[in-house]
């Protein structure tokens, strides 16, 4: 038996930012991603004000999910889904975030997404904010780091809140809440009083003994906690709408271990955890700020513009649920001259134990199965994991074929580790693989960097035909689904 329950919820996930497309029809207006232009591995993306001629923006096109819902959707029911992870556009609902009516055709759209998934059964896993916040009120308004925004936000939630009633019953309130004071300012935040407006992954790291580090660092800490303070009254909010919501949060999986046995790389580690992982979930699910906030507020120079009202939105807005992204893991270290010959911006030290893809991220399985472990142990409440997958390059064959054995691998060796630590006691209640489909790369805005178990025939840049295409992987993961995880062969 695989230990999979059998209401658990197999499917895929994918974003507006990376999926939509259409990025100026029927009123929707700019997002803070659509200011960001096209990268590679080796250059990143960079923040351009003006959208012009002279740079390609992949957020223009994505893979044309606005015109292809129908098509994409149909292809998920015949996979088996029994959840989709998608995102709304704050943008496309609010063109400019601070309107006093909300569009109507943006509306139209979701309704009609969320009632084709009804037609196959399909439960809608919505993310409310995922890193497409209305560029207006970046530009405006300093995006999360004015007070504004928490308002702006809440009338945009309570808006598809109301909307999508009886259609909608899981949502998350802030894509990887974590990820907010690591990257960019302007990439996560929408913070634009900064120098620093490109999210070259390369340029992400500074001394912390750097005044500019501490400049950038007081700014992301106080947007995230307007960040918290909105998705805390936004679980009030929707408990108070409807009885049946799920509400809960999301952490990008940044698992490390200690590079050495080395006390100082164990409480290193540690204090990773809680800075960099966990921090925002604490806050989510326990309802207040951890025991370890005043000393890491204090190492940072932060000091937080808070009001008391805010400490009380805390208690009464706790998750109903925690989800993640998990891709890898790495390491952890003091030893400075480790760190500059195997660093990693995203995960840290490479484990010198582990393979790594092309795109430099280490594969780790039974790292799935630590976190979950280590996450239930933490809080006690049910967790999803809504994103998880292998970037590659993918080959079209002639014939319409791709054949993706490396990735077919990669999500076997994960979902045994998941029925492991369901066996552990671990409360899992959903799987969404990164992605469904083909989207362009977040961090490169790519599309050869390949996450899907349907390849679309799109190049970087959106050059293609948009054709859908069933990879090796679609037929695998159906009959996955099918077995309800008995079946990885």
């Amino acid at each position: 038996m695989s230990g999979f329950p059998k209401n658990f919820y197999w499917g895929g996930a994918l974003a507006a930012r990376q999926a939509e497309g259409a990025w100026n029809v029927d009123g929707k207006g700019e997002s803070t991603n659509d200011h960001l232009t096209l990268g590679t591995k080796e250059t990143g993306r960079m923040f351009t004000e003006v959208i012009d001629d002279k740079h390609i923006y992949p957020t223009q096109y994505g893979t044309d999910f606005y015109h292809h819902y129908e098509e994409d959707i149909a292809l998920f029911a015949e996979m088996g889904y029994k959840m989709f992870r998608l995102s709304i556009a704050w943008p496309r609902i609010f063109p400019n975030g601070d309107d006093e009516k909300p569009n109507q055709l943006g509306l139209d759209f979701y309704r009609k997404v969320f009632l084709e998934c009804k037609k196959y059964g399909i439960e809608p896993l919505v993310t409310i904010e995922h890193g497409d916040m209305p560029y207006h009120l970046a530009k405006k308004y300093d995006g999360w780091l004015s007070r504004k925004t928490i308002d702006y936000y809440l009338k945009y939630v309570e808006t598809i809140f109301k909307a999508y009633k009886g259609l909608v019953r899981y949502w998350i309130t802030f894509n990887e809440i974590n990820t907010v004071t690591r990257g960019m300012p302007f990439y996560k935040a929408g913070i634009m009083s900064t120098s620093r407006m490109n999210i070259d992954l390369k340029n992400i790291n500074m001394s912390e003994t750097d005044e500019e580090y501490k400049f950038v660092q007081n700014k992301q800490y106080n947007a995230l906690h307007n960040i918290l303070v909105a998705c805390a009254k936004a679980v009030k909010l929707g408990h108070s709408i409807s009885k049946d919501y799920m509400i809960g949060g999301m952490l990008a999986g940044t698992l490390q271990y200690p590079y050495t046995c080395k006390p100082d790389d164990v409480i290193q580690t540690q204090k990773n955890s809680r800075y960099d992982l966990y921090f925002a979930s604490d806050v989510q699910v326990r309802g207040e700020y951890p025991c370890y906030a005043k000393r890491m507020f204090e190492e940072k120079g932060v000091e937080l513009n808070s009001k008391e009202e805010d400490f009380v939105a805390f208690k009464e807005g706790r998750v109903d649920f925690c989800s993640f992204s998990y891709y890898g893991s790495g390491c952890a270290t003091t030893d400075e001259n480790v760190k500059k010959v195997s660093g990693n911006e995203i995960f840290g030290i490479a484990n010198p134990y582990l393979k790594a893809s092309k795109w430099g991220w280490q594969i780790d399985p039974q790292g799935i199965r630590y976190f979950l472990n280590d996450m239930y142990d933490r809080y006690q409440i049910p967790l999803m994991i809504i994103e998880n997958g292998l970037g590659q390059d993918d080959i079209l064959e002639k014939d319409g074929s791709v054949h993706d054995d490396y990735r077919i691998d990669y999500h076997r060796q994960h979902i045994e580790q998941l029925a492991e630590a369901i066996k552990d006691g671990v409360d899992l209640i959903a799987y969404t693989t990164w992605g469904c489909i083909d989207i362009t790369a977040s961090s490169t805005g790519q599309m050869s960097k390949r996450y899907g178990f349907i390849y679309v025939d799109a190049q970087d840049g959106g050059v293609g035909s948009f054709k859908r295409y069933k990879k090796d992987s679609f037929y695998w993961y159906k009959k996955v689904i099918a077995s309800n995880g008995e079946d990885l062969n």
